[in-house]
């Protein structure tokens, strides 16, 4: 009688091993990344809202001669964006209302975001943050 040899197929440990290694660092890149994008594509938001209240803004100052508080010009105070991830407060200035500026404060899971607030002035300035006066006006939170 011959005796037959089998040969097992299938993977050995070192190489099942090897795959998990591999696959572990492609999450480790991918992961902190794919975070990164997401912070970046939910700041829409925030800027969409601004942008429509600047456009506002500007309706309410050609018919009033001034700027007005978010409930004159059609928003609840503070105005929630569309999606939720930002709220949006005024400031105007003092003197007659000349002078406004919007800030869009994250909420939810956006504030971890490293922009933190977003802001626009009547000037058209949009900064990351209306108190950091150095920001860089197109800068990547733009």
């Amino acid at each position: 009688m011959i005796a037959k040899h089998t040969h097992a197929h299938g993977f050995t440990l070192v190489e099942l091993m090897i795959v998990v290694a591999v696959i572990a660092i492609l999450a480790a890149v991918a992961i902190p990344s794919y975070g990164r994008y997401a912070y970046r594509a939910r700041r829409v938001d925030g800027k969409e809202l601004l942008l429509r209240i600047a456009n506002a803004q500007e309706r309410y100052y050609a018919t009033f001669n001034r700027y007005g508080a978010l409930t004159d010009i059609g928003y609840t105070n503070p105005a929630p964006s569309e999606k939720g991830y930002y709220s949006v407060t005024i400031a105007t200035s003092a003197s007659a209302a000349q002078a406004y500026t919007a800030t869009a404060s994250p909420a939810g899971v956006q504030v971890k975001d490293v922009c933190k607030q977003l802001s626009i002035t009547n000037a058209g300035v949009k900064q990351p943050d209306a108190s950091n006066l150095t920001a860089n006006n197109n800068g990547p939170c733009w």
